[in-house]
């Protein structure tokens, strides 16, 4: 062990310049007294770049987090100022995102912590003298439960025996520090057991969707409490539509949302991508709601989707999994998953219980609406209720998905398919399989299959197919057997007591009878469990892919 008082690192997003040693973090400045970790992009980088160079400032990587630590640098020596100042100074001259630790080597007992767009929470340790700064709580819960999360634009000034002072990086405002007590506790962020934590966190996925809706769905009552509708409910009944904004497995999430809502609660929806939503000038008025998706709460996409709608007049609800974040606290109203902690980097817990609030939603403004009478609304949470105990079931024949993991794990190209509720769930399982194993895959309608796909297939090429007796059995039966007639390698996914499509199939996974709406929740799962197998049968790593 070394000794010391300060350390600092960063686990790299490659953005600018490759993966390697030279361009990894922390990086120095052109002095060597500066030092700087950096999460984000900065946008203008290159020119700021050329104006360091005119100056004498002499490159090593091909970072734009170099290219920062040497403007602070530039600005600390032109001014004559404190290192506080000097990272205000050069923040106000950058486009982009970051979350930044930085110190002099010639104080080390302080360090300058900074955010726009990238998040930050800060642990306070014993009287003043441990701080931990990382993205989120988790690294640091074994060791603290008080922690600061900055605000956009906020800058921290940390020094060991005298405290935080946080100030806004525009104007030089000295603001509060609010400090919060984790609610973590360290069993949840260890893998217990499990050889990975994406294991971990499907076998986690019962619980979770138990907690998502404990207290909020009374279905002997017929009854859902969601205070975030609740309070603005006239929002939800009068809008025009709802529009969903989400990145990745979110939104696929949301695209399962906008089926439940528009089918329960007869409201036109529309789900949107975040990274497209906020750059293509989107109608929108104060007769929307939008309804944002993140597991974090830190997706800057869809953060920026969110402040792109409230300019324009939109109601915006937030559904999130990290309490505090900032989506929690930049929307109007919202409501938490209470999936737990996701550390592994694929997502699955995040992606059924955000189904499971999104359930709750249509079902509570259905109700509202007069859509579904009470005892209908009765019958449907109790079922869900049942939900839980049914993946804990699916989670049984694990082994089963082992073996069929292991006949697929050296494809190269592999096809998703799903009608209706289930569409979703193709795409998720496709992006999981990617996501994961780096095996090319891709999610269609089913029912799309003959516009295009339908050219790749031959006798190597794995079909996963969702054939539920719910919602156009019939029709999918036919897309199998278009399949089959082309030679593909069909693994389908049936309803207990499935006669039909067995006969047809090369292989088949069972799961428990449910109501159509619900079928996603129970459909995933083996696409998870296919995914995680398959990528440790070809050693990669699961918890933290490539790139």
């Amino acid at each position: 062990k070394k000794k010391g008082n300060i350390g600092i690192g960063h686990t790299r997003w490659a953005t600018h310049g490759v993966p390697n040693d030279v361009n990894s973090h922390p990086h120095t400045s052109q002095s060597g007294n500066l030092v700087i970790v950096h999460n984000g992009i900065i946008e203008n980088y290159d020119a700021l770049r050329k104006e360091l160079i005119s100056r004498g400032y002499v490159f090593k990587s091909d970072t734009d987090t170099e290219v920062l630590v040497n403007l602070i640098e530039e600005v600390k020596k032109n001014q004559g100022c404190k290192l506080g100042k000097a990272v205000q100074l050069a923040l106000n001259n950058v486009i982009g995102a970051y979350a930044i630790a930085v110190f002099d080597k010639e104080k080390p007992n302080e360090i300058i912590v900074a955010r726009l767009g990238s998040p930050i929470a800060i642990g306070i340790g014993k009287d003043n003298t441990e701080f931990f700064i990382a993205s989120d709580a988790s690294p640091f819960i074994e060791y603290t439960k008080n922690a600061i999360y900055l605000e956009d634009e906020e800058l921290a000034i940390i020094k060991i025996g005298k405290g935080i002072k946080v100030r806004k990086i525009k104007n030089d405002v000295q603001v509060h520090a609010n400090v919060q007590k984790l609610k973590l506790s360290l069993d949840q962020i260890e893998k217990g057991g499990y050889d990975h934590f994406m294991l971990k966190e499907i076998h986690e996925q019962p619980k979770a969707i138990v907690d998502t809706y404990r207290g909020r769905m009374l279905a002997d009552e017929g009854i859902i409490r969601l205070s975030g509708i609740d309070d603005h409910i006239n929002k939800f009944l009068n809008a025009e539509r709802i529009i969903i904004v989400a990145c990745g497995t979110s939104w696929h999430a949301g695209l399962v949302g906008e089926y439940l809502i528009e089918d329960k609660a007869r409201i036109p929806v529309e789900v949107e991508y975040a990274s497209e939503f906020r750059y293509r000038n989107p109608i929108i008025t104060s007769k929307d709601v939008v309804i944002a998706i993140s597991q974090s709460g830190e997706t800057a996409d869809t953060l920026a989707a969110i402040k792109l709608a409230k300019a324009k007049g939109a109601f915006v609800f937030g559904i999130c999994n990290v309490v505090g974040s900032s989506i929690a606290r930049e929307t109007d109203a919202g409501a938490y998953t209470h999936a737990g902690p996701e550390i592994g980097v694929a997502s699955t817990k995040a992606f059924t219980t955000q189904i499971t609030l999104l359930t709750l939603i249509a079902l509570k403004l259905a109700s509202k609406k007069g859509e579904i009478s009470k005892p209908q609304l009765r019958a449907f949470m109790q079922e869900m209720q049942l939900i839980p105990k049914k993946i804990e079931t699916l989670l049984k024949i694990e082994e089963k998905v082992k073996e069929i993991a292991a006949v697929y794990k050296d494809a190269t190209n592999c096809l998703y398919l799903g009608r209706g509720f289930n569409f979703p769930v193709a795409l998720e399982g496709a992006l999981k399989l990617k996501e994961i194993s780096y095996i090319h895959a891709e999610g269609y309608p089913a029912a799309e299959m003959k516009h295009g796909p339908i050219a790749l297939i031959d006798e190597n090429m794995p079909i996963f197919v969702i054939a539920t007796n719910k919602g156009h059995y019939e029709k999918v039966v036919s897309n199998i057997q278009e399949i089959k007639s082309r030679a593909g390698k069909i693994i389908a996914i049936v309803t207990e007591g499935d006669t039909q499509v067995k006969e047809i199939a090369d292989h088949v996974i069972e799961i428990p009878e449910t109501e159509e709406a619900l079928a996603p929740l129970l459909t995933t799962i083996p696409f998870q469990l296919l995914s995680y197998h398959i990528a440790v049968m070809l050693n990669k790593n699961v918890d933290q892919p490539r790139n």
